[in-house]
């Protein structure tokens, strides 16, 4: 992400334009000049660079993302209304990344079929229209009802385009050692409680001559039945379930 030349372009000697600079050439563009067109992309790519600094923990090319990030840029510069009296940049950068995370979602690993995309797509943007309408943000009851679709189908459709998260990448950094996600999640397999259990087990297993250990591995860990383990160690099934429970017994003890 740090790299100098990306796509061709030295990053080290783009230019910045100033307000003035970028109102007057957005007056030449509206007018269809194409060089003006030119020098304010080349001037608006250092904007690009920034954004693209947000998803460097995504192990993504970063020439991919700068073409994909320039792509919001010329779709910002077409659709931005100079008579609004907002900054360029706060019009551009939300363009950008949502033209990122278009690209990042449709080549993610994890495939979506198109069409469940396209619903995805169609609920965000009910979704928008709602909230514009409202004041606040919808339900999923009220989004799935305005495109006349069942509430689980919108669900599954959101969440198939939703990003996929690293264990690695950061929730909390307070200048000392960072807290990651996998910090954050529980493993009900391996508790300590489990661990110490299994330490216990094994100490316990000690205690036990080589036919009772024999006769509970055949059986717990390796899942026969008393009459197979009858078979293989030449007993009876009696001798069997007598020495299995004075085994499981002993052990008991010393857990």
């Amino acid at each position: 992400m740090n790299k100098v030349e990306i796509c061709g372009v030295n990053t080290a000697t783009l230019p910045t334009l100033s307000r003035s600079r970028k109102d007057e050439l957005f007056k030449r563009i509206k007018n269809g000049d194409s060089d003006a067109r030119e020098e304010f992309v080349q001037g608006n790519l250092r904007l690009v660079l920034s954004v693209i600094q947000r998803f460097s923990n995504r192990g993504e090319n970063p020439d991919d993302l700068f073409q994909v990030g320039c792509i919001g840029l010329i779709k910002a510069i077409d659709n931005f209304d100079l008579s609004q009296n907002v900054q360029f940049s706060t019009y551009a950068v939300p363009m950008i990344i949502g033209e990122i995370r278009r690209y990042l979602r449709d080549n993610n690993s994890i495939r979506v079929s198109r069409s469940l995309r396209d619903t995805a797509y169609k609920a965000l943007k009910a979704k928008e229209e709602l909230t514009v309408k409202n004041g606040k943000e919808p339900t999923i009851n009220e989004i799935a009802k305005q495109l006349d679709l069942p509430k689980e189908d919108v669900v599954l459709a959101l969440d198939s385009i939703q990003d996929p998260v690293s264990l690695y990448e950061p929730v909390y950094n307070d200048g000392a050692d960072a807290i990651f996600v996998m910090d954050q999640v529980s493993d009900e397999k391996n508790t300590d409680e489990n661990w110490l259990e299994e330490i216990a087990l094994k100490e316990a297993l000690k205690k036990l001559c080589n036919r009772e250990k024999r006769i509970l591995d055949l059986r717990f860990f390796k899942g026969r039945t008393q009459m197979e383990v009858a078979t293989e160690l030449g007993i009876s099934q009696a001798q069997v379930s007598r020495l299995e429970k004075s085994a499981l017994g002993h052990m008991k003890k010393h857990i």
